[in-house]
């Protein structure tokens, strides 16, 4: 049997493509160390950039284990490892024993690592205003619902096949 396709079909993959390309556009600008360094700056902490998503992932995420964190990340387990090992060097998480799974590391937040987010999180803040700046407060709610309800969508397992 013939597959058909609409007008519709034509529209949705349109907009996938412009989807897609506002996502690599967003995750290039996050991506940029640039940008990693200004929030450090704005933050007014004092951490090597490589530590930065680390550190802010593991407050996010946590408590998590380093496979995990690496997977989410898009790096190798061995490199997140070494990161979280400095970050623990410097008091800023803490590793310990999975309740459910003893041979489990996982890293979770210790409570100077939790004011150092804090400090970027209020940085992000204020960064964020200037980002929003034009937007009406409506359209920053509803792009704020989406994004989550996008997010959430995207960490279920895609359906097979399609």
């Amino acid at each position: 049997m013939p597959i058909r396709k609409n007008v519709q079909d034509a529209h949705i993959s349109e907009q996938m493509k412009v989807l897609h390309g506002a996502l690599v556009s967003i995750v290039s600008a996050l991506n940029r160390p640039r940008n990693d360094e200004k929030m450090i700056e704005e933050a007014g902490i004092r951490l090597d950039r490589a530590l930065f998503s680390v550190l802010v992932g593991i407050e996010r995420l946590g408590p998590i284990g380093v496979v995990d964190l690496a997977e989410r990340a898009g790096r190798d387990y061995t490199t997140v490892s070494r990161q979280v090992a400095k970050l623990e060097s410097l008091g800023l998480v803490k590793r310990r024993e999975n309740p459910l799974d003893r041979r489990v590391r996982e890293a979770v937040i210790s409570v100077r690592g939790k004011a150092m987010t804090d400090r970027i999180d209020a940085a992000r803040e204020r960064m964020g205003h200037a980002i929003f700046k034009d937007w009406d407060k409506d359209e920053i709610e509803v792009f704020v619902r989406l994004m989550r309800k996008f997010a959430d969508a995207l960490e279920k397992e895609p359906p097979a096949g399609s």
